[in-house]
């Protein structure tokens, strides 16, 4: 099979409002493909030549723009950005929170197998066109929506709200240490998002201590236990990949260019209470999620202790929680002390969402999982800028669709 090279990108700013700003989803796809081909070092002329060789393809990772802006057949419009695409094989890809992903693992494994030489990956979400309810309503829709979503204000932070309530229960968690370890990853998010020039929440006001201050007027509960410092954001963003064959690498560059060196794809029972009938055998809270990552570390043949920093979907603090024992950085019940450690924090021994993640950077959600690979790519290449991290040889990802339903993993480093 073919490697796959990570030429470059880019992802818009995510604290702006792009309807406020009177601009639309061309203008947000315009933007983030110019920058990501500079980043990447290709023109749209590159583009249009290796069109007449049927050597490039394109990739659209988008979870429900017929709700958010009632525009569908998303990989033809890609055309409508510049006339490069004319021609372009393109299609679009869902899977709720992890659209992207499947656009990325498309995109790898065209080029795995030889058909074409450049991917072209593209995720992205417009949500600040409706009220939150509405949008929280719509986001149901990564849920079973007809048992989970349908009549229920918020869905996904009761969801998730619920995932807090079954790791407190399944390993007998003291609750005031548990909770103190979600407001700690709060507090950690949001203080590595001011390094993120990027990022939604850079200006934004977090510490500890409002963390904490759950159920007060400044910080209301939203889903059981959790409170709005638990919770990603409502975001307009897009991410663009560009990914290579070895061939063209060789053909066109001289430098050294971070490669995929492994991945990982497990799709859980899509009912929450589903899942946690399932994982009744495992010492795992998700197992799925967690023989996604096993599936990653067997394919590139490395292991936690190789991997120097994580970006992770903490669409909720019990997300992010869950997902440090999914690693292999703590054993399951255990994550609490890699929290009090410090060791996922931006100068510990093994950092989660040095970018600030969903909570911080901000969650357009079918542009989160390029947006995570982006910032693997970023680190490994030391284009990270203020929040560029120490020793960056390997980074892993993982990205989540649903309650934790489709989970994807990818691993980027240095060959």
């Amino acid at each position: 099979m073919e490697k796959v090279y990570v030429l470059g990108g880019a992802q818009t700013d995510f604290e702006r409002n792009w309807t406020k700003e009177g601009k639309n989803v061309i203008a947000l796809l315009k933007e983030a493909i110019t920058d990501g081909f500079e980043d990447a070092g290709i023109s749209f002329e590159d583009i249009q030549q290796l069109n007449k060789e049927n050597r490039v393809a394109s990739f659209v990772g988008n979870f429900i723009a017929e709700e958010y802006i009632k525009q569908g057949h998303l990989g033809a419009l890609l055309t409508e950005v510049h006339p490069a695409f004319y021609g372009v094989p393109s299609a679009r890809y869902e899977a709720a929170c992890a659209s992207s992903s499947v656009a990325l693992d498309a995109a790898s494994n065209k080029i795995k197998s030889g058909d074409y030489d450049v991917a072209v990956v593209v995720g992205w979400e417009l949500m600040k066109t409706v009220d939150s309810k509405t949008g929280g309503d719509i986001l149901g829709r990564a849920a079973y929506y007809e048992k989970e979503g349908r009549g229920i204000d918020f869905p996904f932070p009761k969801l998730f709200g619920k995932l807090a309530d079954e790791l407190v229960n399944k390993y007998q968690l003291e609750e005031q240490r548990f909770m103190d370890s979600l407001a700690m990853i709060s507090n950690k998010n949001y203080s590595n998002a001011k390094r993120n020039s990027m990022a939604q929440t850079r200006n934004w006001f977090m510490n500890l201590t409002q963390a904490q201050m759950r159920g007060t007027d400044t910080n209301p509960l939203v889903g059981g236990r959790l409170a709005v410092s638990d919770c990603s954001q409502v975001t307009d963003g897009a991410a663009v990949i560009v990914l290579a064959s070895e061939k063209f690498v060789k053909e066109n560059y001289d430098k050294k260019v971070p490669i995929v060196k492994g991945y990982g794809h497990r799709v859980a029972p899509m009912l929450f209470e589903n899942k946690m009938m399932d994982n009744s055998n495992s010492s795992y809270i998700l197992p799925w999620t967690r023989q996604a990552v096993v599936d990653a570390y067997n394919r590139s043949g490395l292991t936690v202790d190789d991997i120097d920093f994580f970006e992770t979907h903490d669409c909720f603090t019990s997300s992010e929680y869950a997902a440090i024992s999914s690693f292999g950085i703590t054993e399951p019940g255990r994550e609490f002390e890699a929290i009090e450690q410090g060791i996922n924090t931006f100068d510990g021994s093994k950092p989660i969402n040095p970018s600030g993640g969903l909570i911080g950077c901000g969650h357009p959600v079918g542009a989160s999982g390029a947006r995570m690979f982006l910032d693997l790519y970023k680190q490994v290449s030391g284009k990270a800028g203020d929040y560029q991290l120490k020793k960056t040889d390997n980074g892993m990802m993982l990205n989540i669709g649903g309650s934790a339903t489709t989970n994807y993993v990818f691993i980027v480093g240095n060959e």
